[in-house]
């Protein structure tokens, strides 16, 4: 099958009209020229490695749209891995946490693990390579035995360390943490403030965890999954997640840190939605800023994967390597940092995931390949019907 008539994203540089031939469901070959009589015609539009997304929130919000209202778990997999299609992502992996009871039913060790075991017995009839990212609390004392029983399944891809206790981390801004709570909840500020002093207290209450960072990392260096730490915050916390194997920062807290987290090797993780607006909405590091200062190497859905594509454009515009740079951020280098060789790049004898899409004053998605099958497509671009002779 050929691609023809594309502006052609690579590692290193953009082909302004070419083309790409896919063979078995990988690229057998690229052209510097358009040909003739392709499948599909781009008509000079964009051609974009699929997207790699390492941390998406959004399963648990599919499950329960809103509070108390649990639809069908396979029903709220069906919806989001349509939608991951439908805007880019050809592979995901879907952040499941692991946390305290104190955090809702949703996320209980129960139906957090039933979650993990339905999306592994659907992924062969999904229109995207669905992977998952267990998000472990420290707080959470049977982390490490949880994570045990899953890595011997084979069930995970990634795991990071998290913590999430207000004064620290992403809410080290207590009073940006307090006004978010209560607009969340729903709630007036004396009461946000309540519920906060009673987090802090219940983590005071949890004593050190050190032996649950330690046990988690150790487990998973010897099961070959990879980690990640979240929410650095501080140089020395940026060390330590270093000394124990940790090869992605998730959402680095300052530009102090981003950079250190670089330095020791490990690769940088940023929210799309965060780079799409130029700002975090907890007041910590923009990914804007980052990705200016040569510090961030991945951007995720985090929760909004349709950020995505327009983030990787607005990016691309900043400068600091152009398209392609900004392209690699959700593709190349989040591949690459999860040890996927296969993918994330346009490049001969690699998986055939990709992206077509065009610009505009919102940067719009057209369709998306998954190993050489078009898996979603809004009709506009598409396989071009051969005339009768």
């Amino acid at each position: 099958m050929w691609l023809s008539d594309f502006e052609i994203v690579l590692r290193d540089r953009v082909i302004e009209r070419g083309a790409v031939r896919i063979e078995d469901g990988l690229i057998a070959e690229i052209r510097d020229t358009p040909v003739l009589d392709a499948d599909i015609s781009g008509d000079g539009r964009l051609l974009l490695p699929g997207f790699v997304d390492m941390h998406g929130d959004m399963i648990e919000k599919e499950i329960e749209p809103r509070a108390n209202v649990r639809m069908p778990l396979e029903l709220g997999i069906y919806d989001l891995d349509k939608k991951l299609a439908a805007n880019g992502v050809t592979t995901a992996y879907a952040a499941l946490a692991f946390t305290p009871a104190t955090y809702g039913h949703v996320r209980s060790v129960e139906h957090t693990t039933v979650m993990i075991e339905t999306l592994g017995k659907m992924r062969d009839e999904l229109l995207v390579d669905h992977r998952v990212h267990a998000r472990f609390e420290i707080t959470f004392p049977s982390a490490v035995e949880v994570a045990e029983k899953l890595m011997a399944a084979g069930a995970l891809g990634l795991i990071s360390l998290m913590d999430h206790t207000p004064g620290q981390g992403q809410y080290r801004d207590l009073e940006i943490h307090t006004r978010n709570m209560a607009k969340a909840r729903k709630i007036d500020y004396a009461a946000a403030v309540e519920m906060v002093k009673e987090r802090m207290a219940q983590r005071e209450a949890h004593g050190d965890a050190t032996h649950v960072v330690t046990g988690l990392a150790e487990l998973a260096r010897n099961k070959g999954v990879s980690i990640a730490s979240h929410d650095d915050d501080t140089l020395e916390k940026v060390s330590l997640m270093h000394g124990l194997g940790v090869a992605i920062s998730e959402f680095p807290i300052t530009l102090e840190v981003a950079a250190e987290a670089r330095r020791l090797g490990l690769a940088t993780a940023m929210g799309a939605p965060n780079a799409l607006r130029g700002l975090s909405y907890s007041g910590n590091l923009s990914a804007r800023e980052a990705f200016a200062a040569g510090v961030l190497d991945i951007l995720a859905s985090d929760y909004h994967p349709s950020a995505i594509l327009p983030a990787v454009l607005a990016l691309a515009e900043i400068g600091n390597g152009g398209l392609p740079a900004a392209a690699a951020l959700a593709s190349a280098n989040p591949a690459a940092a999860l040890g996927l060789s296969d993918r994330g790049r346009i490049e001969e004898g690699l998986r055939a995931d990709l992206v077509i899409a065009e610009r505009g004053r919102m940067p719009r998605l057209r369709a998306t390949i998954r190993a050489g099958q078009q898996v979603w497509s809004d009709g506009v671009v598409g396989n071009r019907p051969k005339v009768a002779a």
